[in-house]
C-alpha cells in the first residue's frame, strides 16, 4: 500500500470514495457495539460464579484473628484479606488496609482527606493558594477527574516506552513545593499497556521532592493482569523507597474490581507504616468497617495468590483474543498507510490508538454514527484536552469476539476516511 500522504489528489479521492462505500455499508447495519470503558465481558464474569458457593449455611464466617466477619468491626481489614491482597502488591499484610469494591473510591478518599485534613500533620491542601499533580499523558481519565474535582491544577508529562518523562517528573517534583502528587499506573498502564522500566521504578524512589507531603499514587490495577505467558514483574516500589530513605513518599493501590466482579470486588491500599496509621486515624470516624464477608469470601475462593494468578490466566484466554482482532486488523489495513500508531500490550484492558493529528474527534464521530460508542476523543488527558487531537483509547474487552470483528472493521474504516478527509482538505480539495 502506498504511504497516504505520497498519494496524488486523485488518487486521495479514489480511495475517499471508496471508503465511503464502506463506511456506508456499515451504517446501513444499524450495528450498537461498545468499546468505551474497560469492562469485563458477561464471559469473564462467569469465570467468578463459583465466588457464591464459597459459604453454605453452616460455614465457619470466623476471620483468623476470631473476628465473626457478620459483625462490627475490623477497621483494617481480616488478616488474610490483608495478606492476600499484600501479597498481591508485594507488602506485608501489616501495610495493607483493605476499602470496599472500589480502588478508585480509595483513591478519591485519599485525595479527599489530603485536601480536607492534609497528610501526617502537613497543611490541608483547601488552605493553600496552589496545589498541583504531574499528570502521565495519555492516562486514565478518572484519576485526572478526582484531582480536577478538587480544583488541582494538572499539569501533562509525556509516557516514554518506559514510563512517565522522569526528567520532567524530577524536575517539577524537586523544584516546585505545589507539586503534591504524581498519578501512575506502572505495570500495563492505562491505556498503553506500558510496563515501566526498573530504572523508571527506581528513579521515582530516589526523587527529593521539594514538598514534605508529595505522594506517589501507584494505581496498580493491572500487576497480575498478563495476557501471555510471561509476567512483566517491576521493582516494589515499597522495598525502592523505603531503600532510598523516602518510605512515606508512596501510596499503592489495587482491587479485584477486574479479578472476580468489578460491582462487588475488595480493594486495597498499601504504604509505609506512618503513613497506614495516618490514614485509619481518619477512617476510623468515617467506618466500622468493610465488607468483611466479602473480603473472606474471596479469600477462600482464591486461597493465596497462586489461586488469583490461575485464575487470571482464565481472564488472558478471553481478552487476549479480542485484543489481537484489532492488532491484527490494524497491522492488515494500517501498517502501510503512515496514518496512524497503536501500542501493543502484554497485559491489561486497553489498546492506545494515535490517528493523524486533528483526526481523533472526527474519527469518534463517525464512529458513533455508525453504532460504535469509544471513549470521547481527548479523555486520557487532563480537561479532556488532547492537543494533537490523536489519541483514542480502545477497550475490546466487554464486547463479544464476534461483535469485536466488527468493531475493528469500522473503526479501521474510520481512521482510513478521516485521514483521506484531512489530507484533501490541507491541498484544497
Amino acid at each position: 500500500m502506498t504511504a497516504y500522504k505520497d498519494m496524488t489528489k486523485d488518487q486521495l479521492e479514489t480511495l475517499r470514495n471508496e471508503l465511503e462505500t464502506e463506511y456506508n455499508k456499515y451504517r446501513a447495519k444499524g450495528l450498537m457495539l461498545n468499546i468505551a470503558r474497560g469492562k469485563p465481558g458477561v464471559d469473564q464474569l462467569q469465570i467468578s460464579m463459583p465466588l457464591f458457593e464459597v459459604f453454605s449455611s453452616e460455614a465457619d464466617l470466623t476471620a483468623t484473628d476470631g473476628v465473626d466477619v457478620r459483625n462490627y468491626g475490623t477497621l483494617e481489614g481480616i488478616p488474610e484479606a490483608r495478606k492476600l491482597l499484600g501479597d498481591m502488591m508485594g507488602v506485608p499484610k501489616e501495610q495493607v488496609v483493605i476499602f470496599g469494591n472500589s480502588s478508585l473510591n480509595v483513591m478519591y478518599d485519599t485525595v479527599a482527606r489530603a485536601y480536607m485534613f492534609g497528610i501526617m500533620g502537613n497543611t490541608p491542601w483547601c488552605k493553600l493558594d496552589t496545589v498541583k499533580f504531574l499528570c502521565p499523558v495519555p492516562g486514565y481519565d478518572r484519576h485526572f477527574g478526582i484531582t480536577q474535582q478538587f480544583g488541582i491544577e494538572m499539569i501533562n508529562i509525556p509516557m516514554t516506552d518506559s514510563g512517565p518523562d522522569m526528567n520532567l517528573v524530577e524536575y517539577y517534583v524537586e523544584k516546585d513545593p505545589a507539586v503534591k502528587g504524581i498519578w501512575c499506573v506502572p505495570v500495563y498502564s492505562n491505556p498503553s499497556g506500558i510496563v515501566y522500566s526498573d530504572e523508571t521504578v527506581r528513579r521515582f524512589a530516589n526523587m527529593n521532592p521539594a514538598a514534605d507531603d508529595f505522594r506517589i499514587y501507584w494505581d496498580n490495577a493491572y500487576v497480575i493482569h498478563h495476557l501471555y505467558d510471561e509476567e512483566n514483574v517491576i521493582p516494589n516500589i515499597i522495598e525502592e523507597c523505603k531503600k532510598a530513605g523516602h518510605p512515606d513518599m508512596v501510596y499503592q493501590f489495587c482491587s479485584t474490581s477486574k479479578i472476580t466482579f468489578p460491582g462487588s470486588g475488595v480493594a486495597a491500599m498499601s504504604a509505609s507504616p506512618d503513613n497506614i496509621r495516618d490514614v485509619l486515624d481518619r477512617m476510623k470516624w468515617q467506618t466500622i468497617g468493610h465488607d468483611k464477608v466479602n473480603q473472606l469470601r474471596h479469600v477462600r475462593f482464591f486461597h493465596n495468590l497462586d489461586g488469583m494468578k490461575a485464575h487470571m490466566k482464565k481472564h488472558a484466554e478471553i481478552i487476549r483474543p479480542k485484543v489481537e482482532a484489532f492488532l491484527d486488523e490494524f497491522d492488515r489495513e494500517l501498517a502501510t498507510a503512515g496514518i496512524a500508531e497503536w501500542t501493543r500490550p502484554r497485559g491489561g484492558y486497553f489498546i492506545s490508538f494515535n490517528a493523524m493529528k486533528g483526526c481523533a474527534k472526527d474519527i469518534v464521530a463517525k464512529c458513533k454514527a455508525a453504532g460504535l460508542t469509544l471513549t470521547g476523543a481527548g479523555a486520557a488527558f487532563p480537561y479532556g484536552e488532547d492537543p494533537d487531537d490523536s489519541n483514542i483509547r480502545i477497550a475490546p474487552t466487554f464486547s463479544s469476539l464476534e461483535d469485536i470483528y466488527k468493531a475493528a472493521g469500522l473503526f479501521t474504516v474510520c481512521v482510513k476516511l478521516s485521514a483521506v478527509e484531512h489530507l484533501l482538505a490541507d491541498i484544497g480539495a
